[in-house]
């Protein structure tokens, strides 16, 4: 009989621990007899009493107790609540140590997959706080009072808060106002339970050029009163371009339903990205963090060396924010994006700006790729920004039929973008540049990176 395995801590067991290194997911390691130990908020270098909370057959999660020796590297956390609520668990990590280990995190996994590759120190934001550009919040009924605040990790317990701190503040205002004026109709928030109640989730989104804001209300069932809520939410939010309703019956954690309605000003919103102006719907994919777009944006431009007669495809467009940056500097680019919706926002985004020379076509990517490749297109230069999940592999084996000059791969995965550089590498496709790691995210794990390939 094969011999059950017995780690070598318990549940609920009280630890004291040196933590060595911290995960992708920002948590810090111990080890115990050499059983992985992963304990939220502790930092290389400390010893901290920890209470193991969860025991699985490889590793262990603790809570953290007490720090005995803290890091040189921790900072004073500005409230625990963006840590319990997932919206800023690397708060308590000095601002250039987040950078230097979203660095790390990338040239781990390329070392791990043993390709040969410098990754570039990671582009940082001067004000790395109040970036966030969208914000979709939920609303809970706590002991009979409409609140708006953000799921407590892992779990639906609402923590309320009022100041995001990682949001523009204008979003935390509109919040505030749109949560007041909800409270005062006596609107009732839904529940996840009985699946009643009205109001479930409020979206803001602000141009960060334009300044112009954008709210809509997410309800389950009929909003009474819509039009007096309409003219209260006006008279405390003068300077509100667009308000909306979108209707939102399922039972499940779709945050969207598909019918949206206008209650008052306009149906978008518009901003700008390196000077080329985009229409914002309520769905529409836009990048969250303005001012570093910019720079991922720029290093796109900068990294696929561009020349006025190549041919550009950019999949996964979107609502074509990439290919319309390109546009200007090549003869054509085609975009492609499953979304119907996006693809009709990027062909209006297109006439905004006055540019002739794109294609927009709705599709999946890889689908679309091997349709232009059995259609004879040659393009340049690909450019891929794909979802968390990465490339299809036929979609790299159609790029590698293409035979583009190069591939600028724009990752917000750094375990999925290692994968397929092992599929481009395979298939004649090296790295010759540094990867470039651009901090979307501040005060959270993630990194969004860009890569080229070049074809040997």
């Amino acid at each position: 009989m094969k011999q059950k395995f017995m780690a070598p801590v318990q549940k609920n067991e009280m630890l004291t621990v040196h933590i060595t290194d911290l995960t992708y997911e920002g948590l810090g390691v111990a080890k115990v007899d050499q059983f992985p130990l992963f304990i939220e908020e502790a930092l290389p270098t400390e010893t901290v009493q920890v209470q193991v909370v969860k025991v699985k057959q490889h590793f262990a999660f603790a809570k953290l107790l007490k720090i005995i020796t803290p890091s040189a590297d921790r900072v004073e956390s500005v409230d625990p609540r963006y840590t319990q609520a997932g919206i800023a668990p690397l708060q308590h990590l000095k601002y250039e140590k987040q950078l230097e280990f979203k660095q790390h995190q990338l040239d781990l996994l390329f070392q791990k997959a043993q390709l040969n590759v410098t990754v570039a120190p990671t582009i940082g934001m001067e004000q790395p706080f109040q970036y966030r550009n969208k914000a979709q919040i939920p609303v809970r009924s706590i002991n009979g009072q409409l609140e708006t605040g953000f799921y407590r990790r892992h779990s639906h317990d609402l923590i309320p808060i009022e100041d995001f701190y990682i949001q523009e503040p204008a979003i935390d205002q509109a919040l505030l106002v749109v949560r007041d004026v909800l409270r005062d109709f006596q609107v009732p928030a839904y529940n996840e339970e009985t699946h009643r109640g009205v109001i479930r989730n409020i979206m803001v989104r602000y141009g960060h050029h334009s300044h112009e804001l954008m709210v809509v209300l997410v309800i389950n069932e009929e909003l009474v009163d819509a039009e007096a809520i309409t003219q209260a939410i006006l008279k405390k939010l003068p300077q509100l371009t667009s308000l909306l309703v979108n209707v939102n019956h399922s039972h499940g954690n779709r945050l969207l339903g598909d019918k949206t309605y206008l209650l008052a000003g306009q149906e978008t919103i518009t901003d700008e990205i390196l000077g080329t102006k985009f229409m914002i719907s309520p769905l529409s994919f836009y990048q969250v963090n303005p001012v570093q777009t910019e720079r991922l944006y720029q290093q796109v431009l900068d990294k696929a060396a561009l020349q006025p007669d190549d041919l550009v495809i950019d999949a996964y467009c979107g609502i074509g924010s990439i290919s319309l940056v390109l546009a200007p500097k090549v003869k054509h680019v085609y975009g492609v994006d499953v979304v119907a919706a996006a693809i009709t926002d990027a062909k209006a985004n297109a006439k905004l700006n006055g540019i002739d020379n794109v294609t927009f076509v709705t599709n999946k990517a890889e689908d679309q790729l091997a349709k232009w490749e059995a259609d004879g297109l040659h393009p340049n230069v690909v450019v891929v920004d794909p979802p968390r999940r990465g490339l299809d592999a036929s979609l790299i084996n159609s790029v590698l039929a293409m035979k583009p000059e190069r591939l600028v791969y724009v990752s917000c995965n750094p375990a999925t973008l290692v994968r397929d550089a092992r599929l481009l590498h395979d298939g004649g496709y090296n790295i010759k540049q540094p990867v470039q790691p651009v901090d979307q995210f501040p005060q959270t794990p993630h990194v969004e990176s860009v890569t080229v390939f070049e074809r040997d």
